[in-house]
């Protein structure tokens, strides 16, 4: 899934970057309406870097088989669905379109948040609970 978050806010902030707007596959001009809106920028970077970036960190929580990967990557998702909610809520009622790939891209975060949280709190501790105890090492 973080595989393809990467593609899919890479797809949006190459477009854009050439100054371009993301195609939509479904016809209409939404995608092109948020791609040129001022809320497509934050501080003059547009936020696909940031999904990137998100998307980038995911994976590599993914990869890692430690607590801390599975917490930090928890929060880094929770952190990117908190803002998909926000892009998504600027869509509906701010810039009045949607963009079919801003929306695949809060699915994915959506999607990782849950995973990520599954992960995390199934396994966290799972490390300590591995080791033996003093008491168990002495019979080994």
């Amino acid at each position: 899934m973080a595989l393809a978050g990467i593609g899919v806010a890479t797809y949006i902030a190459v477009v854009e970057g050439g100054g371009g707007a993301p195609q939509c596959l479904a016809g209409g001009h939404g995608c092109e309406t948020v791609a040129n809106s001022h809320y497509s920028h934050i501080a003059g970077i547009n936020v696909a870097v940031f999904g990137i970036v998100g998307y980038v960190l995911l994976l590599g929580a993914a990869l890692l088989a430690t607590d801390t990967a599975r917490i930090g990557g928890m929060a880094v998702a929770l952190v990117g669905f908190g803002f998909s909610v926000y892009l998504t809520y600027l869509e509906l009622f701010v810039i009045d379109a949607i963009c079919q790939w801003c929306v695949a891209s809060a699915v994915l975060m959506t999607l990782l948040l849950v995973v990520s949280a599954l992960r995390a709190f199934g396994y966290v501790g799972a490390e300590l609970m591995a080791r033996p105890t003093p008491a168990q090492a002495d019979e080994l």
